[in-house]
């Protein structure tokens, strides 16, 4: 963790590298998300930065506390109701909170109080619960990372975090961190420092601890993760009873290369585990999160027994399947999706293990069998998941995000609740995919246009917009199931290499083949493209918007495409996202193009007004008699208030060449998306980008993710029925 001081079903069983019990009965389903700018003070900046990082729970699980760095405080969550989470405030501690835990009616609280990487030092702080004072203070040696208490004991990791900025950030860096454990009786003078100096062999002068947890037995484990080390002491006597070297892990299969494609290709020999988080699991075994931090970092995460032996190993098994989940995020691949939490809890017959992957933004739930762990299912969370808490008594998990882009117009970070029910299967994931001809989970991401097939019942195509600008590709879905699936993929080429330059936002099927849209962007001297592919994605013809009707283009084009007519009465229809120079305000262009005498022509089509942003079209799909928009604004989470479904009749698509006025058609609302949305109970997702409708007549969504690129990775494939 870093942070700055004060001074400055069966488809998962069969993608993933374990095995999921075809007849579990019992999944995690999200219930309720709470934006933590809702505890920001009213008189306040509404667009400050404000975190939730580690998070804990009072013992009756009603009250849920959580650590945020940027205010300096503590927040509080009231989930009497689980499903319906009220704001409980900030409580300020004067200096950066790291850590806390609940234990009995107090909150444990470590907090950096650093001049500087040279100068730490910090303070565990004791609140009562009942009415937020504080009951005790106590000064520790150095920067606290992490704190912990079970059986009587309290662990702190003392970091003394190193400057990345200095020296490349290679250790040592002194002073060294250190590990403080005490009963817990919050006596100040009871605490012990344990040094930690002169075991690791990767800088052993310098231990920088990261994460502690104390087991049932009082034995506390602690994470030394750029010296790629763990420690087992005994918390009541602060003796060193293990100490061993995380490790290393040689990965297979593996993407390496941001160059806007996943290609399970690559491999990394001897890598650091270097490792975050760690829980026990029992008396003899505990397991970590490969985080790394420093050279390392191993994508996955271990179970270690006690004795420094490896009783399990994930590899790359955990990434494989975030792959298949769409949430891989290419564009930060260094440490892939980056395991960095960890927790435990038993939870009626079933221990449980829930990893968390920062930069994919998942939660994957294991159970535990002594030996291989089973994969149970996948939760998504908001971005960058850093502190998971099980509540087995409520039957509850909850979920910390840390990423704050809610003062830059995106989302805020959430706390996420999810509650354990029998059900017949997990209601995420909404769409996954199936393995390649390579026998590797088929990668995909940022879906955009949508498409049916015209004649098989549940078939539908996608395509992948410019996030996988090194290989656009179309994809083929059968959505007869649930979740549905990914089944085949077909590279876009243009003489046989992948097509470059292009943004495809759209897709339609055209005879034996398809029409692609690809979006233009002027300042990257991008023209608007209409595109003709047979049906294994090779060009055929690419087609530019005469100079005179695009003169006003900017950065918001084609973004769907769809086919009215056949032969020579056949007319390609492109959907502008916003306004071009010459539209005026509140109406964007719907482009018709004649194959027969490549004819260009021109409907106008009115815009919803904006409260905030702006409104734009995302798809075009010809259904009978009408044509469906997909019409929406660019917000995100609470401030999303247009995600719509418009018709506009047939008769009135009677479009004109440019030089005199142009028609303008009216709409009529087919269906509010807003509710579809907020039924799977997390923040509203901003781009609905795709819609379809089958050879049997039912609706379908799809939501961009946007390549996991500032992005939860969160993909909702909606079947709407009859509309």
């Amino acid at each position: 963790m870093h942070r700055s001081f004060i001074a400055g079903s069966f488809a998962v069983a069969f993608l993933s590298g374990t095995a999921l019990s075809a007849f579990a009965a019992e999944y995690f389903d999200r219930i309720a998300s709470f934006p933590i700018t809702a505890n920001l003070p009213k008189d306040g900046d509404q667009k400050a930065e404000t975190v939730a990082e580690i998070i804990t729970a009072s013992e009756d699980g009603k009250l849920l506390i959580y650590t945020d760095s940027p205010r300096k405080a503590l927040g509080f969550i009231d989930i009497t109701d689980p499903a319906q989470p009220k704001t409980g405030g900030l409580h300020a501690l004067g200096g950066e909170p790291t850590s806390v835990k609940v234990v009995g009616r107090k909150a444990y609280v470590a907090v950096n109080m650093s001049e500087s990487f040279t100068k730490p030092s910090g303070k565990l702080v004791t609140i009562n619960l009942a009415d937020r004072t504080m009951a005790a203070e106590c000064a520790l040696p150095g920067q606290p990372d992490s704190v912990a208490a079970n059986a009587g004991v309290l662990a702190i990791a003392i970091e003394n975090e190193r400057d990345e900025k200095v020296n490349d950030g290679a250790l040592p860096q002194l002073p060294a961190g250190s590990l403080v454990v005490g009963p817990l009786n919050g006596d100040c003078a009871s605490l012990k420092t344990v040094s930690l100096t002169g075991l690791a062999a990767v800088a052993g002068d310098d231990p920088e601890p990261e994460y502690v947890d104390v087991s049932d037995e009082g034995k506390v484990v602690v994470t030394l993760q750029e010296n790629n080390h763990i420690a087992v002491v005994d918390g009541r006597t602060g003796k060193i009873e293990a100490h061993f070297s995380a490790g290393s892990v040689d990965l297979k299969s593996i993407d390496t290369q941001k160059d806007g494609k996943i290609e399970l290709s690559g491999s990394m020999d001897k890598v650091a585990r270097e490792p975050d988080a760690v829980h026990w699991i029992d008396a003899n075994r505990f397991v970590t999160a490969n985080e790394g931090d420093w050279k390392g970092g191993s994508r996955g995460f271990t179970i270690f027994n006690r004795d420094g032996s490896v009783a399990y190993e994930s590899g790359a098994s955990l990434e494989h399947e975030v792959v298949s989940l769409g949430h891989y995020p290419d564009k930060r691949n260094k440490k892939g999706v980056e395991i960095e939490g960890v927790e435990t809890g038993r939870f009626g017959n079933d221990n449980l293990i829930f990893v968390g992957a920062e930069r994919a933004s998942v939660v994957a739930v294991y159970r535990d069998t002594g030996a291989a762990p089973e994969l149970v299912q996948v939760l998504p969370t908001g971005i960058g998941p850093e502190g998971l808490l099980a509540i087995p008594g409520r039957n509850l998990f909850v979920a910390t995000s840390e990423t704050d882009l809610h003062g830059e117009g995106g989302v805020a970070p959430h706390v996420m609740i999810y509650q354990r029910t029998e059900r017949a299967a997990p209601a995420y994931p909404t769409i996954r995919s199936t393995r390649n001809a390579n026998g590797q989970p088929m990668a995909w991401g940022a879906l955009s246009g949508l498409t049916a097939d015209k004649t098989q019942a549940g078939k539908l195509y996608a395509v992948t917009d410019s996030v996988y600008s090194g290989a656009p590709r179309i994809l083929t879905i059968d959505a007869t199931g649930k979740p549905a699936m990914i089944t085949g993929e077909a590279l876009v080429t243009r003489n046989g290499a992948a097509a470059e330059k292009l943004d495809l936002e759209g897709i339609a099927v055209a005879g034996d083949g398809f029409w692609l849209a690809s979006e233009g962007n002027p300042e990257k001297g991008l023209n608007n493209r209409l595109i003709k592919v047979d049906a294994k994605g090779a060009i055929q013809e690419e087609i530019t918007v005469p100079a005179d009707l695009e003169k006003g283009a900017k950065n918001y084009g084609f973004e769907g495409v769809t086919v009215t007519g056949s032969g020579a009465d056949e007319i390609v229809w492109l959907a502008v996202q916003r306004e071009w120079a010459d539209d005026g305000k509140n109406a964007v262009k719907l482009l018709a193009y004649k194959p027969s005498d490549k004819s260009w022509s021109v409907v106008r089509y009115p815009l919803d007004s904006a409260e905030a942003g702006w409104i734009g079209l995302s798809e075009i799909t010809a259904a009978g008699d009408r044509v469906i928009i997909i019409e929406r604004d660019n917000q995100i989470a609470e401030k999303a208030k247009v995600k719509k479904l418009y018709a506009v009749s047939m008769a009135d698509m009677k479009p004109r060449t440019l030089g005199g006025e142009l028609p303008l058609v009216q709409k009529t609302l087919v269906r509010d998306l807003l509710p579809d949305l907020k039924a799977a109970r997390g923040y509203v997702l901003d781009k609905v980008e795709g819609f379809a409708i089958d050879a049997a007549g039912d609706a379908y969504i799809v939501t961009d993710n946007d390549g996991v690129d500032d992005s939860s990775g969160e993909t909702l494939f909606l079947k709407l029925g009859k509309l």
